[in-house]
């Protein structure tokens, strides 16, 4: 009953910068936790960055000074601002959220995915 819808991948030489958007729909009370995933061609799957409701954030350390993230709480958005862009940030970028349908209930949602590519 919660939807995430991404866009914002593409294709981008290395130095330039990409902005990534999900936004949730649905059955929603709120949305305690929302982040982004990774998967690079033939790796498993990372967690990137996360963002509680009330702002407190989670980097992995190869993204630390180049990507911020950031919510807006009325739209049920995050965004994921890539900066400074380098080849080994290709994969596919996957939101997730963890989502209240009530105070009492929580469940998680993956988003379908959006490709970022970053050439030499």
């Amino acid at each position: 009953q919660v939807q995430l819808v991404e866009s914002g991948g593409g294709l981008v030489q290395a130095g330039g910068s990409l902005r990534l958007s999900c936004a949730a729909s649905g059955s929603i009370f709120s949305i305690d936790v929302m982040g982004w995933y990774r998967q690079p061609p033939g790796k498993q799957r990372e967690l990137v960055a996360d963002i509680t409701s009330g702002g407190s954030t989670n980097y992995v350390d190869s993204v630390k000074g180049r990507f911020i993230i950031s919510r807006d709480n009325a739209k049920n958005t995050v965004y994921l601002q890539m900066n400074s862009l380098k080849p080994e940030d290709t994969a596919v970028y996957y939101c997730h959220a963890d989502v209240r349908g009530d105070p009492w209930s929580r469940r998680d949602y993956w988003g379908q995915g959006t490709q970022v590519t970053v050439s030499s």
